[in-house]
């Protein structure tokens, strides 16, 4: 299973006041709330971690079909940062999703697997060859009747679709 998001950091400082009162407390964890106090780039972080969120939660959504606005119960934590990525992973539940993001000027883009080493298999696709099954998630279809979870993200400018090669 794979999940993604992107952020669009110039529409996102358009559509959203991340500083405004309760927007903080109502998405992120007392733990998550730190990691964005004590971060250099609050910023960044709450797009980050809310990247992470929605990442996990398409594959959360897909696996058990609920469909609710749960970003409390997604529980991020950042295992590693360095210039070329962030790795953590996210806990809904007893479920865990290993995530990898990358973190641009333009924008954010994380990737959720179940198995970490998956991550290493995530490849990007087109979306002409993408369909949608009955509850609109969306699946890489071919004419010898397998499908195979893709995962879909759009904000702004910036589109990813990305589906793992084996």
């Amino acid at each position: 299973m794979i999940g993604n998001d992107i952020i669009d950091l110039q529409q996102s400082r358009l559509e959203s006041n991340w500083q405004r009162k309760g927007f903080i407390e109502k998405l992120f964890t007392v733990e998550e709330q730190l990691l964005i106090k004590n971060n250099e780039q609050p910023e960044i972080m709450v797009w980050l971690l809310w990247s992470m969120k929605e990442a996990a939660y398409k594959i959360y959504n897909r696996e058990t079909k609920i469909r609710a606005f749960i970003p409390q119960k997604l529980i991020c934590n950042i295992r590693q940062q360095n210039d070329l990525f962030v790795s953590g992973n996210v806990t809904c539940d007893k479920n865990i999703y290993h995530t990898r993001a990358i973190v641009t000027k333009n924008f954010i883009h994380t990737i959720a697997v179940i198995n970490e080493n998956e991550l290493n298999n995530v490849i990007e696709i087109e979306r002409k060859e993408v369909v949608k099954d009955s509850n609109g998630i969306p699946f890489l279809s071919s004419s010898f009747n397998w499908q195979k979870p893709v995962s879909i993200s759009h904000h702004g400018q910036f589109e990813k679709i990305v589906c793992l090669s084996s």
